[in-house]
């Protein structure tokens, strides 16, 4: 009798895509083919299919988040941070992208044969300083080491629980037209830091990474908004755009943002120039997106730029009814033009 499964083809078209490419990581258009026609058919369940930052879980009355990330930034050491920081910040952040406060975290350790003991006890001691500085506990983890040239120095995962207070209703799918998109501060930082080392490329300020955690920043957005802040999202890999189209879609509304509101630093516009880059695009470890109605966007706002980490919130744009599922970008000149999700890979390696 035939095995259940031998009738099963790929979802994802193989004559197209027959391996992996660094684009399918990217955060882009071929990281949502992998996820949704592959990993969420595959695993399919409720906290699942809603594609938010972590899992929401009841577990006997209290609502918890889990969140897991996987880290292989290269270089392992950068401007502003290094690979065992980032762990920490970007689970973190996941947790409070779902409106939870971090109770815990987890560390596994994939270590290549070679890898100089000095390098991973500077590591070691990022990830303990940074989760101090959370004050959220590393619990438990597992090491495991693959031979020489099978695993790029270090790769980290990191899972983390978090408790969300009562009256918190953070959605993917919750924006609505009407809505305010807010920005807790300038763009593309980390990714231009991370090309900088990699490209040698000098500037007249050392542009460095803005990793940093944000949950208490979160924390005081929705002491101050309540259930008026419908979504909150890092945007990570694949940046801005990236992220305001998965919200779109999710929640089948449109997107308008305004360019001209957008902080872009003038050393990271200049360096996305030279590369040729979209900052819209680009990686960012310690900023925030905040979806929130318009009655409450003022104050959370003020609670955003009271934080050291939101001190250059603004608010770049709006939801709205038309064109739902896609993100539109009203130029410095007056034009308008499509943001679509990415189709390539701008940036490798840089979370």
């Amino acid at each position: 009798m035939p095995h259940p499964l031998a009738n099963l083809s790929c979802p994802i078209p193989i004559n197209d895509y027959p391996t992996i490419t660094l684009a399918h990581g990217g955060g882009g258009r071929l990281s949502q083919m992998l996820v949704e026609r592959m990993l969420l058919p595959a695993f399919n369940n409720p906290q699942l299919a809603s594609l938010h930052d972590g899992a929401l879980l009841e577990v006997n009355g209290a609502r918890l988040a889990f969140s897991t990330d996987s880290f292989v930034v290269s270089p392992l050491f950068f401007p502003g941070g290094d690979i065992g920081s980032l762990a920490v910040h970007g689970t973190v952040n996941d947790l409070a992208m779902c409106g939870a406060q971090p109770l815990a975290l987890s560390a596994g350790f994939i270590l290549e044969e070679g890898l100089p003991m000095e390098d991973l006890w500077r590591v070691v001691q990022s990830m303990q300083a940074a989760a101090q500085q959370v004050g959220v506990p590393i619990v438990t983890g597992d090491t495991k080491v693959v031979d020489r040239g099978q695993g790029d120095g270090i790769y980290i995962n990191t899972s983390g629980i978090g408790v969300i207070p009562p009256g918190v209703q953070i959605d993917p799918r919750a924006a609505r037209p009407g809505d305010l998109v807010l920005l807790s501060g300038a763009l593309a930082v980390h990714g231009i830091a991370i090309m900088s080392v990699r490209e040698g490329l000098a500037f007249e300020t050392e542009l460095r990474s803005d990793s940093a955690p944000l949950h208490r920043m979160t924390a005081a957005m929705l002491a101050a908004g309540g259930q008026h802040v419908h979504v909150l999202r890092d945007p990570t890999r694949g940046g801005v755009a990236s992220a305001l189209n998965e919200i779109a879609k999710s929640a089948q509304v449109g997107m308008r943002l305004h360019e001209a509101r957008i902080p872009v630093p003038d050393a990271v516009r200049g360096a996305c120039e030279i590369l040729g880059l979209d900052p819209l695009y680009v990686a960012n470890e310690g900023k925030c997106l905040a979806i929130v109605a318009p009655e409450a966007a003022e104050a959370v706002l003020a609670a955003m730029q009271a934080d050291p980490l939101g001190r250059e919130a603004t608010v770049i744009g709006e939801v709205v009814a038309e064109h739902p599922g896609r993100v539109m970008l009203r130029s410095r000149i007056g034009g308008t033009r499509v943001v679509d999700m990415l189709s390539g890979e701008q940036l490798p390696r840089i979370c």
